[in-house]
């Protein structure tokens, strides 16, 4: 038996059929028993219409991304997993179907996202309870309304949460072509703030650099081209950072740390190279540096300073002010691919499917 806060996945344009008020229609969802490969583990089941109480409310699923994050916790290798069996997916955007008789907040037709981190967001109609959802503007891109709690929250808190930046200052970080790096740029521009990026060699980096240069970024720097002594030289008249950020680990994370100035804070968010970060000595003897941690689920953000994050970006996002790229990321054709044979089995039974992207 499903609890109800097990959910997501990608929606079709159904007819509703009449089912009582109280009752929620039936819903499709990507289901795991148990942790392993996901193509293995996950399958397509029906679920039973659910019988609504006065203060929960049934939405009606329009997108849910696939994040690495998604494939790690059907694996069974993420820090925070939910009980199996679980409905797979942890963010999405939906459309409030109908309401319990006490719901005074929200109605039919009103855009939703989760007001709180609960795991199964990869079904078609989700009931809950009222105050686990949060109405947002419909004037808002569904897809940017359907990945904005994880990668684009995390940018701004980690902006926000570890070093009193003002502008004028500057930070670093690797793995700048994610959705996260991508909003730290933007982010950090709007504050007048300067943005060190360091991506990986790829054929097509001189391409990357001038996307990243479009967005705001400050300087783009390859890995290879960081294989120098007194890498700092390269900042010109830039202050030194006074925070990194890496996602990467490994030797990715040793050329955020170099940037560093005196008393300067690393923050890891993400180990994509699964290689250990190891530091010199010399950068915490001499340069009194900080190394932090940060998982957003592990912030704890109060229901107002969520909402007002998550307005702000929003925000953002309708004046064109925050955008990030969503059809081609790099490195997720692996994750995709992990998943691919249940996708196949959801098209098959789906009308219409919003592409559910992999983000880095």
């Amino acid at each position: 038996m499903f609890s109800r806060h097990s959910h997501l996945v990608v929606p079709k344009q159904t007819s509703v059929l009449n089912f009582p008020a109280t009752m929620s229609p039936p819903s499709t969802a990507i289901v795991y028993d148990q942790h392993g490969p996901p193509d293995t583990v996950t399958r397509i089941t029906k679920i039973p219409p659910v019988e609504m109480n006065e203060n929960e409310v049934c939405v009606k699923m329009l997108a849910a991304p696939i994040n690495p994050a998604d494939i790690n916790r059907i694996e069974g290798v993420y820090l925070v997993l939910p009980p199996t069996p679980a409905i797979a997916g942890w963010e999405g955007v939906g459309e409030i179907h109908s309401v319990g008789s006490a719901v005074m907040s929200l109605s039919p037709g009103d855009l939703v996202i989760h007001a709180a981190y609960l795991s199964g967001t990869w079904q078609t109609y989700v009931v809950e309870d009222q105050s686990l959802w949060y109405k947002i503007d419909k004037n808002t891109p569904i897809e940017y309304a359907a990945t904005v709690s994880v990668n684009p929250l995390s940018a701004l808190r980690m902006l926000e949460d570890f070093v009193a930046l003002k502008p004028g200052d500057t930070i670093v970080q690797n793995g700048a072509t994610s959705i996260v790096g991508q909003c730290v740029i933007q982010l950090a521009r709007i504050r007048g703030i300067h943005s060190i990026n360091i991506i990986r060699d790829k054929p097509d980096s001189d391409k990357i650099k001038e996307k990243l240069i479009k967005l705001g970024a400050t300087k783009v720097f390859t890995e290879s081209e960081l294989e120098v002594k007194g890498v700092t030289n390269l900042l010109g008249d830039i202050p030194k950072p006074s925070l990194g950020l890496n996602c990467i680990g490994g030797k990715a994370a040793n050329m955020v740390v170099k940037f560093l100035k005196q008393g300067g804070t690393m923050v890891t968010y993400g180990g994509m190279s699964k290689k250990p970060i190891t530091i010199s000595t010399t950068y915490f003897i001499f340069k009194d540096i900080s190394l932090k941690g940060f998982l957003l689920q592990e912030k704890y953000l109060d229901e107002a300073q969520y909402r007002c994050s998550i307005d702000h970006l929003l925000a953002l996002v309708r004046a064109g002010i925050l955008q990030y790229e969503l059809s081609k990321p790099l490195g997720t054709l692996s994750v995709l691919s992990r998943l691919e044979p249940t996708l196949r089995m959801w098209l098959a039974l789906e009308n219409h499917y919003w592409p559910q992207r992999t983000f880095v």
